[in-house]
């Protein structure tokens, strides 16, 4: 853990970048390649801390892995033919690992026991948990299996109809997983569409899946077999220079290949209600997922309200659209955003604590937040919790803040965002 004390006068952000892999999918290539038998190719994977999290739990059970660059091979035997390890999972600071293993570890007939690091053993495992139990799984941990360590005993599983009781991508995909070894039709339905790439990935691997309406369905005891994902670059991550471009003066940044899947997209809605000068061009609107190239320039800004359904395909862009509706002419509201107290730390308190350190204008709700803008910032040093895009939105305040910010854990970023900095130096002008 190392601090970082930024500083810039005047900073104009200039040039193009291509930003890392999708999180979500370099994590999910991995899994299904794992679980298909055969050769299954990755390129443009996230060699993000979290994701090599996933390759060292796969290694361990007896997938052949090997990594060159942004791009991976996976040999696989099957899940059928999977050994069971000898020693523990570990998922490090990865929610996505830990959430999906316990689904894809349910229907083995393997014994395993994951843990993670100190942030992992504070979120909660038993919304995955619970629903897998109704299917037969055995998952033990501490507080009924709230809490990693979690050990779980595979076996045969039954298909469940289950209704989301909050929208969740890890919950829903969990199930999902669980469902490839389930006797009968998995279904699942969503109020709120969370982000779909497990869907569209067990379609890329061969599997029969039926969407529609918010319902999705599936017969358990398909096969995947091995084959090429692509990986775009993270609207997640993309999202930090999407704002830097509109909050700085004289600015324009072109991103590329940046992936821009309908469930993910709402960070771009926010900035078009916003004022955003921002244009879009579609590469491949055919691919198995869409992307595109995206620039920003320098906006005038004004406040919105972001609330209902929208709130699930940004859910992770929170902080950083906070730190934006401080440069936002007005009032912006974000509500029905309770799922950020369930992230890497308590999202909601955290982005608040911090950016009232700067001197915006923000107070907490129950759900959300609520920011008076536009306000001029100023230095400080600022705590990450050891979330990455807490720190990634410290930095990207920096740029417009008189003095310096200090971050007391830059090195949390590289879950995410291995080259944020390189990236953020070379468009500095």
């Amino acid at each position: 853990m190392s601090s970082k004390t930024l500083q810039y006068e005047q900073v104009s952000l200039q040039g193009n970048i291509t930003v890392p892999g999708d999180k979500s999918i370099s994590h999910r290539a991995v899994m299904f390649g794992s679980i298909a038998k055969g050769r299954t190719t990755v390129t443009g994977f996230l060699l993000g801390e979290d994701c090599l999290s996933t390759i060292d739990c796969f290694k361990k059970l007896g997938v052949e892995i090997e990594v060159d660059g942004t791009n991976v091979t996976i040999d696989s035997p099957g899940i059928d033919n999977w050994t069971e390890p000898k020693e523990v999972l570990y998922t490090g600071n990865s929610g996505t690992t830990t959430r999906l293993m316990l689904g894809i570890l349910s229907g083995t007939s393997l014994h395993t026991v994951m843990t993670g690091d100190s942030s992992i053993g504070k979120r909660p495992m038993r919304r995955v948990a619970d629903p897998l139990r109704l299917m037969g799984a055995q998952i033990a941990g501490r507080e009924n299996g709230q809490y990693t360590p979690l050990a779980i005993q595979g076996g045969p599983l039954q298909a469940i109809d289950y209704t989301m009781p909050v929208a969740s991508a890890q919950v829903k995909s969990a199930i999902l997983l669980a469902g490839l070894r389930a006797q009968g039709t998995t279904i699942v339905r969503e109020s709120e569409v969370s982000r779909d790439h497990t869907e569209r990935m067990l379609r890329q691997f061969g599997a029969n899946v039926t969407v529609k309406d918010g319902v999705v369905s599936f017969e358990g005891g398909q096969q995947l077999t091995g084959t090429h994902v692509n990986v775009p670059g993270d609207i997640s991550s993309a999202a930090f220079f999407l704002v830097a471009g509109a909050v700085t003066s004289n600015s324009r940044i072109v991103l590329e290949n940046v992936g821009v899947n309908e469930t993910r997209d709402g960070i771009l809605q926010v900035l078009q209600n916003m004022g955003a000068n921002m244009t879009l061009e579609i590469d491949d609107a055919n691919a198995a997922e869409p992307t595109a190239t995206i620039t920003v320039e320098s906006s005038q800004l004004k406040g919105t309200v972001i609330e209902g359904a929208i709130i699930p395909r940004l859910i992770d862009e929170i902080p950083i659209i906070a730190l934006l509706a401080t440069q936002a002419a007005g009032k912006t509201i974000i509500k029905d955003a309770e799922e950020l107290k369930v992230k890497e730390t308590n999202r909601i308190d955290a982005v608040v604590n911090e950016l009232k350190k700067l001197g915006a204008n923000i107070e907490a709700t129950d759900d959300g937040m609520i920011i008076e803008g536009p306000t001029k910032l100023t230095g400080a040093s600022l705590k990450t919790y050891g979330d990455h895009r807490i720190g990634m939105m410290g930095a990207v305040a920096a740029l417009i803040a008189n003095g310096e910010v200090t971050l007391d854990d830059a090195d949390c970023i590289a879950v995410s965002y291995p080259s944020f900095f390189e990236h953020l130096n070379r468009l500095s002008k």
